[in-house]
């Protein structure tokens, strides 16, 4: 392959057409190989369109107006909290003394709701696009005399702390790197000075401390190890103080189901005393966090949230126990992320395409309770006939996942504002493309595309969907597999993998490793039979719990989910109905 040209420019802010939509509406919703660049020469070649532009379906014919948090799962009032006051609440946005509930919602938008009103927080942290959507959003008290600090987590690990405002909060700090974690939180003040402080966990399960600086243009010193292991755990739920003594509290999750309570210390060189285990069981739960104190009763509470989308309320007793569950309310499957939650996010895809026999694509939205919505018709009757595409992990901040199609040994990304950006020609030589999400470890989509030969190569994104780095090659022997795709985690680590279906039938999945010299460790056997089905599509996290799930297609036409189990395994299939084997293709 020779160097590569680009088509046309960049386009610049995406159409409404563009807007993410991935959960359907629901009912009393409380919140509801060569260099690959982007472009040499401004008079490069322009090649037409491969074939017509995308229709994106539009976000508001899928989402409600948002509702605020039911005034039953609220205190009636400050005063009617407990005479010794804990911590002090990490959301509270409008100054009334309790915490508000801050989620970001299934188009990306950060959003708060105060008990009497709900709305958009727009967080203006003039980095990325207009459309970019973090990968986790917290709070924390204690660092600014006007209010909560406002975190949000971009994809390419930057972190960003925002002055608190009712509407609008402003930016004040930021600094990159953390996307060598795969989950950051604030459980309160864990150090006894009044100042909330941060918790980061690596991929490898370290966790460390950075302790809460107030007053100071960085929120945040530098980190101490707390220690290791902490990959055992699936959630990490920060609910700050549930016992009474101003300190910062943590439970944490395994994926067996068991709930364990980490008491705070007040010290920074050991915040937590041992666990103590709660109970079993909790892994009926795709998301556990914490919204400080709802019952007025002085101690902080645990949230959790079902598949299926009811969220209930544990009342902590005091002891790092919890009385019995209150229902707060359904429909809350169609928050995307909450704010403080446990889970490792998931990111860049929950959607499923397919191409029918005529050429017409078809789009189908995940609800984030296991199903989807019913499908919409995003190109033209027959317009893409004969392409060859591939449906990507998200390759630029918005989270939206990219349509790439191979046409005349082109490659054209559909995903950059819904027409065909030509990033560049050579692809020929590839049969196989895939982009499973970031594989160096650099927070940037990547792709892997494999040659005649079976040689996969890795292609480092830039980070806007335009363009790659130059290919590295990864091996070998990839021929042997008649199937090879991934979008997200599907071990449960937050690094993106790559499933691998050979022609025996058999299912192997290559867990990332985040480093792009060798992207994916040895190759782990999933079991065998895979090759009774006559489609396999991995459409991202389906269930809410953060791990990418994966759905097949029987010779009947029936499609299936198997959810991931969090230790590169799958649980037994659901069945999605049939009807399926009108599409010829599932991306």
């Amino acid at each position: 392959m020779t160097s590569m040209e680009s088509g046309r420019a960049p386009a610049g802010p995406r159409k409404n057409s563009r807007a993410r939509v991935r959960v359907a509406a629901c009912t009393a919703l409380a919140l509801a190989a060569g260099t690959l660049l982007s472009a040499p020469a401004a008079g490069a070649e322009r090649s037409p369109a491969p074939h017509r532009d995308l229709l994106r379906p539009a976000s508001d014919a899928r989402l409600p107006g948002i509702a605020p948090l039911r005034a039953e799962a609220r205190p009636a009032a400050p005063a009617a909290r407990a005479a010794a006051a804990p911590a002090a609440p990490r959301s509270d946005v409008d100054g009334d003394g309790l915490s508000d509930m801050i989620v970001q919602d299934a188009n990306g938008v950060v959003q708060v709701s105060t008990g009497t009103t709900a709305h958009p927080l727009v967080h203006d942290d003039g980095q990325g696009s207009p459309y970019q959507v973090y990968k986790d959003v917290f709070t924390a008290a204690g660092l600014r005399t006007d209010g909560p600090v406002h975190f949000t987590l971009s994809a390419s690990g930057r972190l960003s702390a925002y002055a608190n405002d009712l509407h609008q909060p402003a930016r004040f700090w930021s600094g990159g790197g953390w996307q060598i974690y795969n989950k950051v939180l604030s459980p309160g003040d864990l150090t006894g000075d009044g100042a909330g402080d941060v918790l980061a966990r690596t991929f490898a399960g370290e966790l460390y401390l950075y302790p809460g600086t107030p007053g100071g243009d960085e929120p945040l010193g530098g980190r101490v190890l707390v220690g290791g292991g902490w990959n055992q755990f699936d959630q990490l739920a920060a609910t700050n103080d549930v016992d009474g003594d101003g300190v910062g509290d943590l439970y944490a999750r395994n994926t067996a189901g068991e709930l364990y309570f980490y008491k705070g210390t007040g010290e920074a060189a050991r915040p937590f005393a041992g666990k103590v285990l709660v109970g079993s069981g909790w892994n009926m739960f795709n998301t556990l966090f914490g919204v400080d104190d709802l019952d007025a009763d002085g101690r902080a509470d645990l949230l959790a949230r079902t598949v299926s989308g009811t969220l209930y309320r544990y009342s902590a007793t005091g002891t790092g126990g919890f009385g019995p569950r209150v229902q707060i309310d359904t429909g809350w499957n169609a928050v995307n992320q909450f704010a403080n939650a446990g889970n490792v996010s998931n990111w860049g895809k929950e959607d499923l395409a397919a191409l029918d026999t005529r050429g017409t694509l078809w789009w189908y939205l995940d609800r984030n309770n296991g199903t989807f919505t019913a499908r919409e018709q995003v190109s033209d009757t027959g317009g893409w006939q004969g392409a060859t595409i591939a449906v990507s992990s998200s390759l630029d901040d918005d989270s939206y996942p990219e349509i790439l199609q191979l046409r005349d040994g082109s490659l054209y990304n559909y995903g950059v504002d819904g027409s065909a950006y030509r990033i560049g020609g050579g692809w020929g030589v590839y049969g196989v493309v895939a982009g499973p999400g970031d594989l160096s470890g650099d927070g940037k989509g990547d792709l892997v595309a494999r040659d005649g030969s079976g040689t996969l190569y890795l292609y480092r994104g830039n980070g806007l969907g335009t363009g790659f780095a130059a290919k590295q090659r990864i091996g070998t022997g990839w021929g042997q597999f008649n199937a090879l795709l991934g979008a997200g985690d599907l071990s449960g680590d937050g690094r993106a993998d790559l499933l691998a279906r050979g022609a025996d039938g058999r299912l192997w999945l290559y867990e990332g490793t985040g480093s792009a010299a060798a992207p994916f460790r040895a190759k782990k056997l999933i079991g065998s039979g895979w090759g009774s089905f006559t489609a396999l599509a991995v459409p991202g996290d389906m269930t809410g719990d953060g791990r990418a799930d994966l759905v097949v297609r029987g010779g009947d036409g029936t499609l299936h989910r198997y959810d991931s189990d969090g230790r590169g395994n799958f649980k037994p299939r659901v069945s999605l109905g049939g009807g399926w084997n009108t599409y010829a293709g599932l991306h």
